[in-house]
């Protein structure tokens, strides 16, 4: 286990897409093409110089809160093979809050932490109620003997509505600490859309563990949102195309760095 570390300088951790996994609607027969593609993007964004991936199984569309056997299976053997490939640290992100699948591939790849998108907050998508998850997460992650692997929480995550709409950013912030995130992520309403500075702001202002911008990155606001955030994650903004299956591309990354090492 390699170990994320926020410091005196904020981290840029890039996404690594998975085509769609097999049981999924998409999934396109090829599990050697899913893993080349994956592999290849963990490549291009340790050689831009990020200072961290996660592997998500995003092409599964419709994304469920929890995933199916035969996509835990698939995440869990790209994710190992990336695992040989790089040698900075790796996050897993599992469907839209499967924090037992995400936990599980972390600690058997030697993955450094996960993405837990509904830790505390209950929310509304397109699949219906999200509850949140963090006392069951804690006691997952205590009984796998995971303390090691850190749990990443989005607040009032991107693609939902808040169930109660009386709930503060401040107020998701503070819980989710107090139940023991060790960063929180911020968003903005959808992929791509930039983090509201504001919010940043705001919950960096209550938060006494680092902070997160989760969406809507790239070379033309890294600069901004880094000078008050701990961390950012950055995903559509490095695709071919602008295409979210699309590969990652090499050059839009090192864009990126340059940009907010300038």
């Amino acid at each position: 286990m390699k170990g994320i570390k926020f410091g005196d300088k904020s981290l840029v951790i890039g996404m690594v897409h998975c085509l769609a996994l097999p049981g999924t609607p998409d999934f396109c027969g090829d599990m050697k093409k899913i893993t080349e593609q994956a592999v290849n993007d963990a490549i291009a964004l340790e050689k831009s110089g990020m200072d961290a991936i996660i592997i998500e199984n995003m092409g599964d569309n419709v994304f469920g809160v929890n995933m199916d056997m035969e996509q835990t299976c698939a995440l869990a053997a790209i994710s190992a093979i990336v695992a040989q490939k790089v040698n900075i640290p790796i996050g897993i992100d599992a469907a839209m809050n499967d924090y037992a699948a995400g936990l599980s591939i972390a600690k058997a790849v030697g993955a450094d932490f996960i993405r837990v998108p509904v830790f505390v907050d209950t929310v509304e998508f397109y699949g219906g109620i999200i509850k949140p998850c963090a006392r069951d997460a804690m006691k997952f992650r205590k009984n796998l003997d995971a303390g090691d692997i850190k749990i990443f929480a989005d607040i009032q995550v991107k693609h939902t509505h808040m169930v109660l709409t009386h709930v503060s950013i401040e107020d998701s912030a503070r819980a989710a600490q107090d139940c023991g995130a060790d960063a929180i992520i911020v968003t903005g309403t959808h992929i791509g859309v930039e983090t509201p500075i504001e919010i940043i702001k705001r919950v960096k202002k209550v938060a006494r563990i680092p902070v997160i911008a989760g969406s809507g990155v790239k070379a033309s606001n890294i600069k901004e949102q880094l000078a008050i955030a701990d961390g950012a994650i950055v995903g559509s903004s490095l695709k071919e195309g602008g295409k979210i299956s699309n590969p990652v591309s090499l050059e839009l990354c090192t864009e990126l760095i340059k940009a907010f090492k300038a």
